[in-house]
């Protein structure tokens, strides 16, 4: 009788610290959520006007999904209001995103980064090409199209792209003093398809 006692009250103190301590770290991830949820909702074309200031930061945006990459949905693709405005998220530890999503509005939660385009990335593109060791997107050599739309890439080729960079580099120098080109992309960790 004693020894019964004694394992139920073993088992009610071991049930009681494993709840406590599931508790306290189930509270610190609604407390990330709810970080997360606290943030603006941003239309595409506000995310990327204020997007130098935004680097690093939770953001939630709204748009059309307009593009899923074919390699495992792992990037899908947001149109802002004009056509020729995109934005570029990547999957990140969420795996894929379903393909349902796309021609839908979509919410998506994450933190934004910024890609730079210079000199130095530019001649580790044209090595990786000659070595034939770059990664490819979409179909034939001149890319995926979303990809391109979302860097306002030009060309046809990874040469075209390539030179149309360089003058982009040039342009942007003269204008800013900058050497380099900057393209916003969002790392989500949650979306929602908006009903």
């Amino acid at each position: 009788m004693m020894k019964t006692i004694i394992l139920s009250i073993i088992t009610i103190c071991a049930t009681m610290f494993i709840a406590s301590c599931g508790g306290s770290k189930s509270q610190s991830s609604v407390t990330e959520s709810n970080k997360a949820d606290s943030v603006a909702l941003l239309t595409v074309e506000e995310l990327l006007d204020s997007a130098e200031s935004l680097v690093g930061s939770p953001v939630l945006v709204q748009g059309l999904c307009t593009h899923a990459c074919s390699h495992g949905a792992k990037r899908i693709f947001m149109a802002g209001s004009a056509d020729s405005v995109s934005l570029r998220i990547e999957a990140g530890e969420l795996g894929a995103f379903d393909r349902s999503c796309i021609k839908s509005q979509v919410k998506v939660w994450g933190v934004l980064h910024e890609q730079r385009i210079d000199e130095a990335y530019l001649q580790n593109w044209e090595a990786k090409v000659a070595a034939k060791t770059d990664e490819r997107h979409g179909k034939g050599e001149a890319g995926c199209d979303s990809e391109k739309k979302s860097r306002g890439e030009r060309g046809n080729t990874v040469a075209e792209h390539i030179a149309d960079f360089r003058k982009s580099i040039a342009e942007e120098k003269a204008a800013t003093g900058r050497e380099y080109l900057s393209f916003y992309y969002l790392v989500a960790s949650k979306y929602e398809v908006v009903e």
